[in-house]
């Protein structure tokens, strides 16, 4: 804003170069205007940068590097014809004044008053860096031959010394010259690593589905290879036992699955085939499966009882006739016989007589012959013309 107050356009009428020179000389206002109020006094007020990291004394905080200030700027003194500048600047967090001033010598800033640097300073010399020739040895380097001879003496047993060190940082930088190519070699080693350590992570994950673990594995070893060579595993069973043994239990498991449940109309069935498996389970591996195994018991039907009643009271040709009531002389049929399997005993005698009773006449044929002539015509009680009957005396009534 000053310095656009101090260029313009607008003269006024009163206004005479000759005598006034300026418009700032005409106003009588100088043209860096509040910055120039104490330039009587040889002070100038600029805009300060702090150049290094600080710590106010006053307040103990820390002001870093590159904070402005206005600051008084005063020229104090000369190195040869270089001048020294003082800067003086209130801190901006308590009333404490900092003065700074500079030093030409060493390229540097040095603080007054009122302040303590933070030391980050580089020394060359600890840091054994070249350091620049000063002024009185470059004078003297110019004037004094022998001065110059040893100078040049040092110089050399110097470069001798930093020799191995300056061709290492050569090599470096020459294999750091082609980025490009480092850079694919370092990507390519880098995605090799990154697959095999998926796919050790594969193999981790399905050992751990596997054995139901649920703990980090480590990697393996060459100890751990070792030891897992000398360890063998075996089954206590081989795979015919195994077999052997599973056939064992198929044979032995019942055929029907007794599921608990309601009782339904089914249930009786479903008791008689238990009965049925249980008979089948206890018989003999060896003997034939017969009709009393299987619960069943055959009966004949009214007519058939009829015939076979007839057929025992009526004689056969050739044996004495006993009347209904004279039981004694029947012979009586084993108690354990049944009717289908008890047969009438004939006469026993000598072979000769059996032709005398083939040459009897015959009587006509009547109601107790034809029954006979029936008995003989009845097939024998295993053919399929019998009827059985299934008995279910002993189940469970419904």
């Amino acid at each position: 804003m000053g310095e656009r107050k101090g260029v313009n356009k607008y003269y006024p009428p009163d206004f005479n170069p000759e005598k006034h020179g300026s418009l700032n000389r005409y106003h009588n206002s100088h043209p860096l205007r509040e910055r120039a109020r104490k330039l009587s006094q040889g002070i100038l007020i600029i805009r300060f940068e702090m150049p290094y990291n600080i710590w106010c004394d006053g307040c103990k905080n820390h002001i870093g590097m590159g904070v402005r200030y206005n600051a008084e700027k005063k020229k104090v003194g000369n190195y040869y014809t270089t001048p020294i500048y003082r800067f003086r600047m209130k801190c901006h967090l308590c009333v404490n004044y900092i003065e700074m001033q500079t030093d030409p010598a060493n390229c540097d800033y040095v603080i007054v008053s009122g302040a303590q640097r933070k030391e980050e300073r580089w020394d060359m010399e600890d840091n054994e860096q070249v350091l620049t020739t000063e002024h009185e040895k470059k004078q003297k380097l110019e004037t004094d031959a022998m001065f110059r001879l040893e100078h040049g003496e040092a110089d050399r047993s110097t470069l001798k010394k930093a020799l191995p060190t300056l061709s290492h940082i050569q090599e470096a930088q020459s294999a750091w010259k082609d980025d490009f190519a480092l850079n694919s070699m370092l990507r390519k080693r880098f995605r090799e690593k990154k697959k095999a350590m998926q796919e050790e992570e594969e193999r981790d994950q399905a050992l751990q589905a596997k054995a139901s673990l649920a703990i980090p594995l480590v990697p393996e070893t060459e100890d751990d290879r070792k030891l897992a060579a000398l360890l063998k595993f075996h089954t206590l069973d081989s795979y015919e036992d195994k077999q052997k043994l599973k056939r064992t239990e198929i044979i032995s498991r019942s055929w029907f699955s007794s599921t608990p449940g309601p009782r339904t109309g089914s249930s009786k069935a479903g008791s008689v085939l238990k009965k049925l498996a249980q008979n089948r389970r206890c018989a003999p591996v060896g003997s034939p499966i017969t009709v009393e195994d299987l619960g069943i018991v055959r009966r004949r039907s009214r007519e058939a009882l009829e015939n076979l009643r007839l057929a025992a009271e009526t004689p056969k040709p050739g044996e004495p006739w006993v009347p209904e009531g004279n039981t004694q002389d029947r012979p009586a049929s084993p108690p354990d016989c049944s009717p289908e399997t008890a047969e009438t005993p004939r006469s026993r005698g000598p072979p000769g007589q059996a032709g005398k009773r083939q040459d009897r006449p015959r009587s006509p044929p009547g109601p107790s012959q034809e029954a006979a002539a029936s008995q003989d015509d009845t097939p024998p009680p295993g053919t399929l013309s019998s009827s059985l009957v299934a008995d279910y005396s002993d189940s469970e009534s419904e």
